[in-house]
This record gives C-alpha cells, sequence and structure tokens, in this order.
C-alpha cells in the first residue's frame, strides 16, 4: 500500500463522507483507524490536514465489500470518525451513509446495474441491519440526477428508496431494551428505543425547552445540554449500552407537536451537537416511538390512520418523512418494516493520500 489509498466521496442524505473498497484498508482496526483519522484529519476541529468537513455529519466513513450472508449483496462497516478526537466509533448505523452503498457497490462493480433500476441489499456490518436500496441505473448506468427532494441538501437529485428489513434492536437487542414503553429516567419520562438507533426519547416540555427553538439557541444552551447528558448518562446501562460517556449512542430527541404542516416537530442531538435536521435512523426510531401507545410523546404527534403510516418528522431545517408499516395489536404495535427516501451523489473518486506514519503499522 503506498501513500495513496482508493477512495469515492459520496454525499449520503444529508451526510457526507469517504467510501472505500474493504480490500483497499487492513481488517485490523489498530491498523485501519490511523489510516481513516489521516484520510479525515482527525483529531483537529477544522480537519484541515484532511478531507473531512470539521463537523460530525461530514466526517463519516463507508467501508464496502461483497457480503458474506448468501442473502444480500454488499456489507457495509460505517465508521463515525470523531473530529475532535483520534477515535473511530463502529457503534452507531448510519442511514444516511447507507444511501450511497448502493451507487458506490455499482460503481466499483461489486453489484451487476439492471435497466431501469437496481434493487442492493445491504447489511450493515455494525449491528447487523438489512436493508434493500432501489437505486435508479437507466441504461446500467448510475443516475445521480433527479428531481427528488430532501430538506437539508440543496437542489434535486435520483430518488433512492431504502426499506430497512430488521432494524428494530439493531444495538440494544430489541425495540424496546427495557421491556417498557415508558421509563423514568433521572427524573424525566422517556421512551428507550432502538429502531436503528438508539435513542432516548423525551417531550420537549419535560426539560422546560417549546422544542421549536433554532439549532443554534439549543447548540449553545449549556444548561440543556447539561441536562440531557445527565439524562443520557443514565440511560445507557438501561439500554444494554453500559457507560455511554464516550459513545455516540443513545442520541437524546425532543418531541413537540408539530407546527409546520407535519406529524410531529423534533429536535435531535447526536449527542452532544444539535443536529441541522435529524438522522435517518434517529428519524425512524422517533416515528416509532410515536406509535407506542404507552409512550410519553405519543400524545404530542398526529399519527395517522391505518396500518401503513406516513409520519412527517419536522425538523430544524425541513421535514423528514417515514414510512411504517405496523403489526402486532393496538396496545402491543410492533413495526414490520420501515421505509424511507434518500438521494446520494458521487462528488470525487480516485486517490486519498495519508501520512506515511498512519500506515507504517501496515507495512
Amino acid at each position: 500500500m503506498k501513500n495513496g489509498i482508493r477512495c469515492m466521496l459520496m454525499r449520503g442524505g444529508t451526510s457526507k463522507g469517504a467510501y472505500f473498497l474493504a480490500e483497499d484498508l487492513p481488517q485490523d482496526p489498530l491498523l485501519r483507524d490511523p489510516i481513516l483519522l489521516s484520510a479525515m484529519g482527525s483529531p483537529d476541529p477544522r480537519q484541515v490536514d484532511g478531507v473531512g468537513g470539521a463537523h460530525p455529519l461530514t466526517s463519516k466513513v463507508a467501508i464496502v465489500s461483497r457480503s458474506t450472508d448468501p442473502a444480500c449483496d454488499i456489507d457495509f462497516l460505517f465508521c463515525q470518525v470523531v473530529v475532535d478526537k483520534p477515535k473511530v466509533d463502529t457503534t452507531p448505523n448510519c442511514g444516511n451513509i447507507l444511501a450511497g452503498i448502493g451507487p458506490f457497490a455499482i460503481e466499483r462493480g461489486l453489484v451487476p446495474a439492471s435497466d431501469p433500476t437496481t434493487r442492493v441489499r445491504v447489511r450493515t456490518v455494525n449491528t447487523g441491519t438489512i436493508a434493500e436500496l432501489l437505486v435508479c441505473t437507466p441504461g446500467g448506468v448510475v443516475e445521480y440526477e433527479g428531481t427528488a427532494h430532501i430538506d437539508g441538501v440543496p437542489g434535486t437529485a435520483a430518488p433512492i428508496f431504502i426499506d430497512f428489513l430488521d432494524a428494530a434492536g439493531s444495538v440494544c437487542g430489541k425495540l424496546l431494551p427495557t421491556g417498557r414503553q415508558s421509563d423514568r429516567v433521572a427524573g424525566v419520562d422517556v421512551t428507550l428505543i432502538d429502531n436503528g438507533m438508539p435513542c432516548v426519547v423525551l417531550l420537549a416540555s419535560a426539560v422546560c425547552r417549546t422544542g421549536y427553538e433554532s439549532r443554534d439557541q439549543l447548540d449553545k444552551d449549556v444548561e440543556l445540554k447539561a441536562r440531557l447528558e445527565e439524562i443520557r448518562l443514565a440511560a445507557g446501562p438501561l439500554m444494554n449500552l453500559g457507560d455511554v460517556r464516550e459513545k455516540v449512542v443513545p442520541k437524546m430527541i425532543l418531541v413537540s407537536p408539530p407546527h409546520a404542516g407535519g406529524n410531529l416537530s423534533t429536535r435531535s442531538f447526536i449527542p452532544h451537537e444539535c443536529h441541522s435536521s435529524i438522522g435517518v435512523f434517529a428519524a425512524v426510531t422517533v416515528a416509532t416511538a410515536c406509535v407506542l401507545p404507552g409512550s410519553p410523546v405519543r400524545a404530542a404527534a398526529n399519527i395517522p390512520e391505518g396500518k401503513i403510516k406516513t409520519l412527517s418528522v419536522e425538523h430544524p431545517t425541513g421535514e423528514f418523512s417515514v414510512r411504517l408499516e405496523v403489526g402486532g395489536t393496538a396496545a402491543e404495535p410492533a413495526i414490520d418494516r420501515a421505509g424511507l427516501l434518500r438521494t446520494a451523489r458521487r462528488l470525487f473518486d480516485g486517490q486519498i493520500y495519508v501520512h506515511a506514519s498512519a500506515l507504517a503499522a501496515h507495512k
């Protein structure tokens, strides 16, 4: 391996990251992580010496290979490269970076393209979650241009439809880690839930906020962040996550009644910064919490009737529509399938150069 490593930079949903083939990187995290840190420019709050964007949403990595599971096409390892610390976290999922996996796999020849669309079944190695992506491939070529718009991304692009087939309990072991729809944690009623992303979901009013404050206002709210961290640290062991002081999960989600024509309003923390929108799996998970009759946030949400429910999740820069197929009973609903629409775009394809010291151990 030379200093240059094959890499594609892609926008996936409302995130951006470096996409690598697994064969181009060491398998051992002790050898791999220094390479990823160097590539992204961490640890440095500006990431000026790498391709990271100085924010958690733009400091992400996808490592991709053909799947070892015969039921899937692709294995995808998600890596959250921490901006200001020498840390690479492979605990969570990332549904936004997932959106770029189908196009990347087709571009790299891992999946043959069909006409006019190609289905790519992806297993997220971090958690075992399986998703099916439908990618536009007219003439057998990935199409990035289109008319689909997602809030948080300027302009339009070709749609990528994602269905999550088994997201429930992907990190915590089951949808409701405590077995309850409501728990009292650090003096606040919350729902501890994992439908693809471990989240602590609570009413904004429970922490004396409206939930309509701007992202910047909440991000500067030191008192609120300290209170949310107190709740998060208490929730970690209850969610089978142990001590979460150094982990990026669980995320913290504040819920309020909708005020822009959606079904619920949210402000999410990831976990120590207020998100400018909301993550894919966090949106799926908070929407799921809102359909649970015993959840403290149920009363704040406008829940549509029927087995198949489309919920518009409002966030600081727009909305995120989640489609849920709800089974089970009225008292104990089960989520049979969760789906959504994302977009992705290839930004550059070539080689990324890392410091020789990052490669020294590998050599």
